[in-house]
């Protein structure tokens, strides 16, 4: 979750020939596959693709994200470049420690990922429905880790199996301090 503070402006209304004032909020986020299917439903598009939103679909996915009770929509027009920044950080980040490495040369999955995608593969891999509310990028880890260790096993070749062995032969020389 990630809670950001937008800050409260001043501004004059025209209409009314008054100043008004709008106070600071703080509200809280959360980047998961919740927010994704919501923002899909509305946009009828995927997400999660190479494409740039637009200012408004991207405002509108921060409102999919808010947590946050009875919110005026105002707020979202109010958003800093620093609030944006922290949004977009909070986004991109994986939230595990997990590294995926892939081979060089490895399959590329092409398929376009949507929520409902998202759904199967929890359901295929007994991903329990809690997990929709986890951050979107360790969700997908965790689905990505499920492919692997449920795929086929690759084969070392000979000369990985050697090296793998002179490493770890020489890593126990070294701790117990012996030749051989």
């Amino acid at each position: 979750m990630l809670k950001i503070t937008i800050p409260g402006v001043e501004f004059w209304d025209e209409e009314n020939e008054v100043f008004l004032s709008a106070k600071s909020q703080t509200i809280t986020l959360e980047h998961s596959l919740v927010s994704l299917s919501k923002w899909e439903s509305k946009w009828k598009k995927p997400f999660l693709t190479k494409k740039e939103l637009s200012a408004e679909e991207l405002l509108d996915y921060i409102r999919c994200m808010t947590l946050t009770q009875n919110v005026d929509s105002t707020v979202y027009r109010r958003l800093t470049p620093e609030n944006l920044k922290s949004i977009r950080d909070y986004i991109d980040s994986p939230m595990t420690a997990t590294i995926i490495n892939e081979p060089p040369g490895g399959k590329v999955n092409r398929e376009i990922m949507t929520s409902e995608l998202i759904y199967y593969y929890m359901t295929a891999n007994n991903i329990p429905f809690e997990c929709q509310k986890w951050h979107l990028n360790r969700l997908l880890t965790l689905i990505r880790i499920c492919g692997i260790k449920n795929g086929p096993q690759k084969k070392m070749r000979n000369s990985e199996i050697m090296r793998r062995n002179a490493a770890l032969n020489a890593a126990r020389r070294k701790k117990y301090h012996t030749r051989g």
